[in-house]
């Protein structure tokens, strides 16, 4: 039986039990807890310095009234970072590959942006729609425009990360598909496939990380504009 190269994004099912439900909740169980002591391990002294680093870099735009942001957007970067990288490993699944998935953290959180700003400061959230200078033939237009560039941002979010991994692990698997067929037939030209395999990993570790810094870099942007 041949199986297709898509057959990796579907959702693994054990017993009639959807598998997307512990890829979700394992990663949680990965990081080390903050103790009592004094004196912290290496390991928790690197997650303590990434997060207070991360934090600061987010919130520094914004005003003090977002920084309530802070443990959310600092936990769903740390979430999606390691679904992304953990989903490189073999036999693993990520969840980040699914596109409903990813609307179901953007819609919510976007949704959040723009009803702060309507309740805070509804005629700045509403002036975004119309541009000042704007020719009083070209307003109705405009206004269009900007109210769908607007309702497209949770898509937005949710397509760029979603299609940047899955063409990642489509590429990873041709490449492996390949280095695998040509080493019984031509190995010399299996070891270049090879390495440009391990090139190619570790470049798709690099975005796993910049996909998931880019999505909440993008949600801090829209709450920026809202408070």
């Amino acid at each position: 039986m041949t199986l297709s190269f898509f057959d990796q994004f579907n959702s693994p099912f054990f017993m009639g039990i959807p598998l997307i439900t512990l890829a979700l909740a394992l990663p949680w169980v990965l990081y080390p807890s903050p103790t009592t002591r004094w004196l912290n391990n290496r390991p928790i002294t690197l997650q303590t310095w990434f997060m207070s680093r991360f934090t600061q870099q987010i919130l520094q735009p914004l005003a003090s009234t977002g920084h309530y942001w802070a443990t959310l957007l600092t936990s769903l970067m740390v979430f999606l970072i390691t679904l992304n990288v953990l989903g490189l490993l073999p036999y693993t699944f990520t969840p980040t590959t699914q596109l409903s998935m990813n609307l179901s953290l953007a819609v919510p959180l976007w949704l959040a942006t723009v009803i702060i700003g309507m309740r805070n400061q509804p005629t700045n959230a509403l002036g975004h729609l119309l541009p000042e200078g704007t020719p009083t033939l070209l307003i109705p237009i405009l206004i269009v425009i900007e109210t769908i560039s607007l309702l497209i941002r949770p898509l937005a979010l949710a397509v760029r990360l979603t299609a940047n991994l899955t063409a990642g692990h489509l590429l990873i698997q041709l490449i492996a598909t390949a280095t695998f067929v040509l080493t019984s037939l031509m190995p010399s030209l299996a070891l270049l496939t090879l390495m440009l395999l391990l090139l190619l990993t570790l470049l798709e570790i690099a975005v796993a990380m910049i996909q998931a810094y880019v999505f909440v870099l993008l949600l801090s942007l829209y709450l920026q504009e809202n408070i």
